[in-house]
């Protein structure tokens, strides 16, 4: 305990600093790209395997049950058995299906590899954030964790970038493939410069506390409404993006799967709305800036329904940087809201957050059947500004009480 006490953390100046924060940016990038790189291959799944468009949408919000499961288990053991171990295993769990599934035949198999996969990526989030506050300087850690986030933004896109252009011009085989092959680029990386713990401490509590930790959240009105905040957002954003794929294959559009996997780049808006939000809700509040990010979200949904390609894409541009204003400034709120047990108030966060991401790309499913792309708009547009206004509604009685 001594020789920890006179050990320094980590800052920008060390060369550790920069070990631990390329090691997890781009494990944070593998992981994002695995976990969302289906989601423009719906198409070819109903195609390939004759399923169904919600059964296809499936690949994807399975992977995110079993993420919400990992986030839960893992977290819970990182706390008790290490970081590193959970990083490592995290990237080894998300690189084997990509080598098992193209040998496999069978849906169902793919569903369960996705599954699994979905747990095994749960490791690195669940681990990653706490190794970072525990090495390094509260000085640095600003640096070393806006490049981990922006990594995930980064990974999420390029993951349905690279899929949708290789399944195009090879087949959705290769493109698992070289998912696999990046995977173990980087997982080699991390094992060579992700240097053990250092001020990792063993937590004593029992499952009973941090049970009751969770539990205490959900008793609080005023997070509730924040957790909700999180489903309904990324249930309108992953709802979008889950059936943009089969809505610009049809007229009047008819475009080839590489050309609607380059519409995901505007997700690197993500990457400046975040850091953006912040800034500006420095300035104008919190409140009234995301309020703006929820109608800006909407508006560019709304776009969406333009025939008109470059419209749409203007649409897209929008809602994403709508979409991750919203967001990161919700996800801010969590830490003001909850008033004990933070870190489990955060967890909650992620967990309402991925909710949102499954309900997204499969519930809707019979919605996009049904009534194709200006019903599934129009839902997922008015969903946003509907629960800001119950938001706002219920805030008030709480605030007269």
């Amino acid at each position: 305990m001594d020789s920890k006490m006179q050990q320094k953390k980590y800052t920008v100046s060390d060369s550790y600093f920069w070990k631990i924060t390329i090691s997890l940016a781009l494990a944070s990038f593998f992981v994002f790209a695995s976990m969302y790189a289906v989601q423009p291959l719906f198409p070819i799944f109903v195609s390939v395997f004759d399923v169904s468009v919600s059964q296809s949408s499936m690949t994807l919000s399975l992977t995110i049950i079993g993420l919400i499961a990992g986030l839960i288990i893992l977290g819970f053991l990182s706390d008790r058995k290490g970081r590193t171990m959970f990083i490592k295993f995290s990237l080894i769990g998300s690189v084997v299906p990509f080598l098992l599934v193209p040998m496999l035949d069978s849906f169902s198999a793919l569903l369960l590899l996705r599954l699994l996969q979905g747990f095994a990526l749960a490791g690195l989030p669940a681990a990653s954030l706490a190794y970072l506050n525990e090495e390094i300087d509260q000085k640095s850690i600003g640096v070393a964790t806006a490049l981990y986030i922006s990594s995930n933004a980064l990974g999420g896109m390029a993951g349905r970038v690279m899929t949708g252009y290789i399944t195009d011009h090879y087949s959705w085989e290769i493109a698992f493939y070289f998912l696999a092959v990046i995977g173990l680029f980087v997982l080699f990386i991390v094992l060579i410069m992700l240097p053990d713990s250092r001020f990792y401490q063993e937590s004593n509590l029992s499952f009973q506390k941090d049970l009751a930790g969770f539990l205490y959240h959900l008793k609080n009105p005023s997070l509730l409404l924040v957790f909700g905040m999180g489903i309904v957002l990324q249930l309108s954003f992953t709802g979008v993006w889950s059936f943009l794929p089969f809505h610009l294959q049809e007229e009047p559009f008819s475009l080839p799967l590489h050309a609607i996997s380059y519409m995901f780049f505007a997700y690197g808006l993500g990457v400046i709305g975040a850091p953006l939000a912040g800034w500006v809700a420095g300035y104008f509040g919190l409140r009234k800036v995301r309020m703006i990010g929820i109608i800006i979200l909407s508006l560019g949904i709304f776009l969406t329904l333009s025939n008109s390609l470059v419209v749409l894409v203007i649409g897209l541009c929008v809602s994403c940087l709508g979409f991750f204003t919203a967001h990161s400034l919700t996800a801010t709120s969590v830490t003001d809201e909850a008033l004990h047990h933070k870190g489990s108030a955060s967890s909650l966060y992620l967990v309402a957050y991925y909710i949102g991401v499954s309900l997204g790309s499969t519930a809707l499913a019979p919605l996009w059947e049904n009534n194709d792309w200006i019903g599934l708009i129009i839902f997922v547009g008015c969903l946003p500004i509907t629960y800001l206004f119950l938001v706002r509604m219920v805030s008030k009685r709480f605030a007269k009480k």
